[in-house]
């Protein structure tokens, strides 16, 4: 690529930090400028009509009108959709959806995906996120290589004529402009494969030839395409392959756990990271400070925010709050209102501000991807925190894990059974289950009270599971590629049990 092509992007991109900082910098009066635009918009769907919002002036009202929804409850408004109904929940064509299986459920929910939240929304983030890098990194020559995308598939949805679905990812790139491929790799006839493993096979060898500079993807999914590129070049050191690589774009999991093998496998200081939080629903926050790990939350991209405190989830009326209400550093479940058609959705993330201005945040977990089955409260950011302290204290590197509760039944007392997939196991499990039953205790205090001279809660059981059990339970389930992980936590054994079937099979 031409060194005037990296000039031309990098200035064009940098323009828009303006625009970012004006968005950024009175949240409550973008936020509330937003969500009468979105009613109004709305009126005269389905849903606009059923909940009167041409008579719906301001938040008080529109949250008097308008319940709380979770998927269950906006499912038979999507399922009009995907049966070819139109104007239902947003007033333009639906003719795409995210398709996610969500954290805990195997079943599949489709979301839909309007052009205002593609184009306002989801490409949007993609450009702020290049913006943001380049106005962290001026002399950046990221442009003047190709990004490396690993996305998912997709397929004709078959109750409605030209509609599809699939993963965001793939929805994405069946709809980015044509010149956004002369600097993207592999071709989309390839990144668009339903089948992963004929997809890996074809990633690695149509791209290690390549300048590649950039990668984006879920950081399970890239570790794999980059081991099997350094398995046919016969090295350990991706720079050997991709000498100018300098970007990892990641979200869909907690790097910390991951960060380690990937500077073990790029070795070099210029590697920079970004953390973005884009899920099917839309894209909500970037990482825009490389010394911190919280994520910028973003104002324009067609979404209106709430937040419920923890404690009022299972209310029957739960109170929301705004920006101007919240606390610092306490969870909230964030629920959103979008430009495709989602009203008051709980999204099922669970975060806390770690700033108010501008408006930052953690994501903290999910609402249903937790262990609370003797009060502990154990969420994926305790877990993640506490793995790699484990890992630090024993010279691992850990690829995945599940964990999920032990019952209290007449013989057996409550404690916690994890299930552990190692690139390099601990040289002492037992010092491995130490730190990290100490760790969780350092950083959760109701895990901390129960595990109290083990009469609620008897240490963790660590199993160490064969190479690519989890690749298979995720092959068994049909999640191979893309935007799918296996789910942390757990507070059913569903999943751990299907680990453990899949251990004796092997």
């Amino acid at each position: 690529m031409y060194p005037f092509v990296n000039s031309m992007l990098s200035w064009y991109l940098r323009k828009r930090m303006e625009q970012i900082k004006i968005a950024v910098s009175n949240p409550v009066e973008v936020q509330q400028n937003l969500l009468r635009d979105l009613i109004k918009t709305a009126q005269r769907t389905d849903f606009g009509e059923q909940y009167g919002f041409k008579n719906l002036t301001n938040l008080k009202s529109f949250q008097e009108a308008v319940p709380i929804h979770t998927y269950e409850d906006i499912k038979p408004y999507i399922d009009k959709i995907v049966h070819g109904q139109q104007n239902v929940l947003w007033p333009t064509e639906i003719r795409w959806f995210a398709k996610s299986s969500g954290t805990t459920s195997a079943k599949s929910k489709f979301i839909p995906v309007s052009y205002e939240a593609l184009e306002e929304c989801h490409f949007r983030g993609g450009r702020d996120v290049l913006s943001i890098y380049c106005r962290n990194n001026p002399e950046t020559k990221i442009f003047e290589g190709k990004g490396l995308l690993i996305g998912g598939s997709h397929e004709p949805n078959k109750y409605a004529a030209n509609t599809f679905h699939g993963d965001l990812s793939a929805v994405m790139m069946n709809n980015m402009p044509y010149w956004s491929s002369l600097l993207s790799t592999p071709k989309p006839e390839i990144a668009l494969l339903s089948n992963w493993e004929e997809k890996l096979d074809l990633i690695a060898s149509t791209t290690m030839n390549e300048d590649v500079r950039s990668i984006s993807g879920v950081p399970t999914w890239a570790l794999v395409v980059i081991k099997k590129l350094l398995e046919i070049k016969g090295t350990n050191n991706l720079l050997d392959i991709w000498p100018n690589m300098e970007l990892f774009i990641h979200g869909g999991v907690s790097f910390t756990p991951y960060a380690d093998a990937f500077k073990t496998l790029i070795p070099t200081s210029a590697m920079n990271y970004m953390e973005t939080y884009n899920a099917s629903e839309g894209f909500i926050a970037i990482q825009d400070d490389p010394a911190k790990k919280d994520l910028l939350l973003m104002m324009d991209y067609g979404i209106f925010y709430e937040f419920i405190p923890l404690e009022e989830l299972d209310s029957e009326h739960p109170i929301a709050l705004t920006f101007d209400q919240v606390v610092l550093h306490v969870p909230y479940a964030m629920v959103i209102t979008t430009n495709a058609g989602l009203w008051r959705y709980l999204i099922g993330d669970t975060i806390c501000f770690t700033s108010l201005n501008p408006v930052r945040i953690k994501i903290v977990g999910r609402t249903k991807s937790y262990i609370n089955a003797f009060g502990e409260e154990l969420m994926v950011f305790n877990s993640d925190f506490a793995i790699t302290k484990a890992c630090s204290a024993t010279g691992a590197k850990m690829k995945d894990y599940t964990a999920a509760p032990i019952y209290i039944d007449s013989s057996t007392k409550g404690g916690h059974e994890w299930f552990i997939e190692f690139e390099i196991e601990p040289n002492n499990l037992q010092e491995f289950t130490r730190v990290l039953d100490q760790s969780l205790m350092e950083v959760n205090s109701d895990y901390e009270a129960k595990r109290a001279h083990d009469i609620a809660l008897v240490a963790p059981i660590i199993h160490v599971c064969p190479n690519n059990t989890f690749y298979n339970w995720l092959k068994q389930n049909n999640k191979l590629g893309g935007q799918h992980k296996v789910p942390r936590l757990n507070n059913n054994r569903k999943i751990v049990e299907e680990i453990k079937q899949i251990i004796i099979n092997n």
